[in-house]
């Protein structure tokens, strides 16, 4: 089932979470591992990122520099199959701009739609780490916008080779990223905005924010959304604070702000373990006043464990 679609049909909020696909060189068990002890709470969807190499230019004979890729993950298509065929649940891979061109994105996308696998988050992706800003494939998208446009087409039928045979339509069904403490490249939160309507006029279903640990932000955000004339569902995403270097890593890292009672809670821990359950204990509180507020859908990033998921999911739902 569609995302939207199961939205749509109900009024009761939804479990949902998003996977970090294994580091090259570890097998499928790596992700069971993570997924098994969710399945009892019914996700709707599972979510597969994607996350691009990392490169580093090693020095050779000559003063020359190498280029080479140090860290690869597997393929997030066939991580979604393997997920949507073990479990029997809706999956949704994430879409990037970063390494791909937009043929190599249609032939993903053409997998994808063969594999049974309707739903796609689409976002620009980030900067490689030896690179100071983002960089596209000289023949790929600049921007998430572009990526909507290229799915809307082939939702339409309409393919890159206008000369292709058997372009039936695909049937894809897109949510894009929204940002409540805006896109730390955005100029202001209006400009921001923006750029979030465009997206969802070219054809977003729905919106997934980054992650916050003050609901007033998102609260606000909604608001602002529908004062700007964005109407699509925007489902929260949660991350629990899990260690204590993340109070000083997750704003440096995704340009938020952490409640000071928060910081607070964990800063008087002795260690990672007590800083953990105080996260987890915020998460679930932050949930319980999210439901209540009415979100269609409350959305966990996992990082690749999923104890403190299962912790807050049982208090919740």
């Amino acid at each position: 089932m569609k995302v939207i679609d199961c939205i749509n049909k109900s009024d009761k909020t939804f479990f949902t979470f998003e996977i970090l696909p294994p580091l090259k060189g570890e097998n499928i068990e790596s992700i069971h591992a993570i997924i098994d002890p969710l399945m009892e709470f019914d996700p709707k969807f599972i979510d597969v990122t994607y996350h691009r190499e990392e490169i580093v230019y090693k020095p050779r004979p000559g003063g020359l520099l190498e280029k080479t890729i140090v860290r690869k993950r597997p393929g997030t298509v066939g991580i979604s199959a393997s997920i949507k065929y073990k479990y029997g649940v809706d999956v949704v891979p994430h879409i990037i701009c970063g390494g791909f061109s937009r043929e190599e994105t249609e032939d993903a996308l053409i997998d994808l739609h063969f594999l049974g696998i309707t739903n796609l988050l689409v976002i620009r992706g980030d900067n490689l780490k030896s690179e100071n800003f983002f960089t596209p494939d000289p023949a790929g998208h600049a921007h998430a916008i572009d990526l909507v446009r290229q799915i809307m087409d082939m939702n339409k039928g309409k393919y890159l080779d206008e000369e292709l045979e058997h372009t039936d339509p695909t049937r894809f069904s897109v949510g894009v990223a929204g940002y409540p403490e805006k896109h730390f490249e955005a100029p202001n939160l209006k400009t921001d905005l923006e750029y979030l309507r465009q997206k969802v006029n070219a054809g977003a279903d729905y919106i997934v924010t980054q992650m916050f640990f003050d609901n007033r932000k998102y609260y606000e955000f909604v608001g602002q959304c529908r004062e700007n004339d964005i109407n699509v569902p925007i489902i929260p995403g949660l991350k629990p604070i899990s260690v204590k270097s993340q109070i000083t890593a997750l704003p440096r890292t995704f340009s938020i702000d952490i409640p000071d009672e928060l910081v607070q809670e964990v800063m008087k821990c002795k260690d990672n373990s007590q800083a953990r359950e105080a996260g987890t204990e915020w998460c679930i509180q932050q949930s319980k006043e999210l439901i209540n507020f009415g979100v269609p859908i409350l959305h966990y990033f996992t990082m690749g464990k999923s104890d403190n998921i299962r912790k807050i999911a049982r208090a919740v739902f």
